[in-house]
């Protein structure tokens, strides 16, 4: 899987952060999201999956590898 954000999308919410901690983080000045890993390993895929399907602003796209 291939993560994409839309970083103009994001509301800063951290919603996704929550979800995959290892994958996603914000930024200190706006909390806007920070992607750690834009290729996560397959243990992380179902966390991430979540964190796209939960995201206020749909700033996450996934896309299979």
């Amino acid at each position: 899987m291939k993560i994409t954000i839309d970083q103009h999308a994001c509301i800063g919410s951290g919603q996704c952060v929550l979800a995959s901690p290892e994958v996603f983080d914000q930024r200190d000045a706006d909390g806007i999201v920070v992607l750690l890993q834009d290729s996560p390993e397959p243990g992380l895929q179902e966390d991430v999956w979540e964190a796209s399907r939960i995201c206020p602003a749909l700033a996450i796209t996934l896309t299979p590898s």
